[in-house]
């Protein structure tokens, strides 16, 4: 490793198994999601307070119509931030519109935050200043839905020039030198050249570009992804990401230097930085939270399902002497 790992961040990947309209029946409220995760996101308030930043993508949306909201804040209190000023715009919205406001598909049609999957980052700054372009999550926009990336992560990388240099020979004119920027733009040319690849597969048998954009959304192979983009990595990273089209993954480092956490049940998939967070957010026993394995990714499809692929081979656990101290329980 060329420089030394600092630390830590906080993630919270929240999917939504079930349609909006199911939370609004057993749990009062088709704001369920977006509850939790602030739930989330608060119970880990420790593990940076530099900014706080939350992506929520809808499934399924009309063309024409928004698909992905983000907010983000550098300002104190930062959660609470983002938050209020989430909470502000549906409180315009229920009194503007009363009878609307009940009907949980008509607030995915027409309400930012409203979608079925969502990640969260609490920033603890390791890079530069403390300005809002440097507040996860970052997003890589494109036309194409299955092209469009959100990266949000705990990450240290100790071979930024390396990685810099290689997206350089790649013929990118990367626009600055963080571990951020390298790994989202490493990841995004891997996404277009899975999209690529799938698209000339079906584009031979002669399907229209409408059929064969759903075809790559239902056969993305996230792994092939994560394993091109990742073979030059050194570092410390739990790293988060949603596809816009609506896959979603988490990645540990081989070594397991930082932690993740996974629990999942017939209504939600949920990956987060810290164990307990899972257990008060969701009232689920200890035992029933699992931790994610080092070199492997969870990886949630846009249908519901999820999946752990073996990305890069496990080396010797190194757990950051910081993490198990300072964020033990």
């Amino acid at each position: 490793m060329s420089d030394s790992i600092k630390h830590e961040c906080g993630i919270a990947l929240l999917r939504l198994r079930k349609p909006l309209s199911y939370y609004q029946k057993k749990y009062g409220t088709a704001l369920y999601g977006l509850n939790k995760m602030y739930l989330l996101m608060q119970k880990q308030v420790n593990r940076g307070q530099d900014g706080a930043g939350i992506v929520n993508i809808k499934l399924d949306t009309k063309p024409g119509l928004p698909y992905i909201s983000r907010r983000r804040s550098v300002e104190p209190n930062s959660i609470q931030d983002v938050f209020l000023k989430i909470s502000d715009n549906f409180k315009k919205i229920k009194h503007r519109y009363p009878q609307q406001f009940k009907n949980s598909q008509w607030l995915k049609e027409n309400c930012s935050f409203m979608g079925e999957l969502f990640l969260g980052h609490l920033r603890y700054g390791t890079y530069g200043g403390n300005s809002i372009s440097q507040c996860h999550p970052f997003l890589r926009q494109n036309n194409w839905k299955s092209r469009n990336l959100v990266l949000a992560g705990n990450f240290n990388m100790t071979n930024v020039e390396e990685l810099f240099n290689q997206l350089v020979e790649l013929g990118q004119h990367p626009k600055e030198k963080s571990d951020t920027i390298t790994i989202l733009e490493k990841i995004g040319h891997f996404t277009d050249e899975e999209n690529s690849r799938l698209y000339h597969k079906y584009k031979s048998t002669n399907k229209t570009n409408t059929e064969i954009s759903k075809l790559i959304e239902e056969n993305l192979d996230i792994g092939n992804i994560l394993t091109n983009a990742s073979k030059k990595w050194d570092g410390g990273y739990v790293l988060s990401g949603l596809l816009g089209h609506g896959d979603a993954f988490a990645l540990r480092d081989p070594h397991g230097i930082r932690p993740a956490y996974y629990y999942s049940d017939e209504e939600i998939v949920v990956v987060t930085s810290e164990r307990p967070v899972i257990q008060t957010a969701f009232n689920v026993d200890f035992n029933n939270i699992h931790e994610l394995p080092r070199g492997k990714a969870i990886i949630i499809k846009k249908n519901g399902e999820f999946s752990f692929k073996n990305i890069i081979p496990q080396r010797k656990r190194t757990a950051c002497s910081f993490e198990r101290i300072y964020f033990s329980r």
